[in-house]
């Protein structure tokens, strides 16, 4: 069995009086691929953003591979880390948006290498060719002089993916990926991301597209007003769901 990446107990994220996560509890083995879905709203965005700190959990916890993320106890009293001990934990976690918040005034060699340059502190030249390979890794080696106004949306976002990657993190988050493009341009990010899941890459994947979690997930999970309602391997989820809300939201998606 492989062994335990990240582990989530507990997570708990309000803004004022609304409740936007409500105590959801996630365990993810190395290799694993998990699909959320639900309806839009329903704080599977916020819980994606607390595990990696860019939002702050009311309550809860997230440890990745046996270290907790954003802080830990110390003599009996929660210690939050520092900024730059936040941005090292960051490192270890790839966040693919809805937007592809790239450079401009870069190419897409550039957007990819700034990473590893800047961050991880290798030299240029070793940058770049790592982000050479990870472009190619995501099909777009003849367009690595491009930059982002010269490139079609579905690129734009594989490029952001490659960028994750040549950071070399230990988890994959995706947050409804393909919700910003064009119908036609779906299919390529989809296909880069099936090739991550046939690497064994671990990813938590917020998405509508049905037919991707159906093919790829280990388990898909059914979220709804804050909370995990469902959570099953894909053959059972889409044949036998158990909760009603989880019947009532795929009829209505998959009509």
């Amino acid at each position: 069995m492989a062994p335990t990446l990240l582990k989530v107990e507990g997570l708990t994220k309000r803004f004022g009086d609304r409740v936007a996560v409500a105590g959801c509890s996630l365990t993810i083995a190395e290799g694993e691929i998990v699909v959320i879905i639900g309806p839009s709203g329903c704080g599977k965005t916020t819980f994606l953003r607390c595990i990696n700190r860019l939002e702050a959990p009311t309550a809860g916890s997230v440890v990745l591979r046996d270290e907790p993320i954003g802080g830990q106890m110390r003599d009996g009293r929660w210690r939050p880390f520092t900024e730059s001990e936040l941005a090292s934990q960051r490192r270890r976690i790839g966040f693919v948006f809805q937007r592809f918040n790239l450079f401009n005034h870069l190419s897409a060699l550039d957007n990819v290498a700034i990473g590893p340059h800047r961050v991880l502190g290798r030299p240029l030249a070793e940058a770049r060719r790592i982000a050479a390979g990870q472009l190619e890794r995501v099909f777009l080696a003849e367009h690595l002089e491009k930059r982002p106004a010269q490139l079609s949306g579905g690129q734009q976002q594989r490029v952001a993916i490659a960028r994750c990657l040549a950071m070399t993190p230990e988890l994959m988050l995706f947050d409804e990926p393909t919700s910003a493009l064009d119908p036609e341009l779906v299919g390529e990010v989809l296909d880069v991301m099936k090739g991550l899941a046939q690497e064994r890459m671990t990813m938590v994947v917020v998405t509508h597209e049905m037919g991707f979690a159906r093919q790829v997930a280990d388990r898909v999970i059914f979220m709804d007003a804050g909370a995990f309602i469902e959570e099953a391997p894909p053959e059972q989820f889409f044949s036998t769901p158990r909760e009603e809300r989880t019947r009532r939201f795929l009829s209505r998606l998959l009509r």
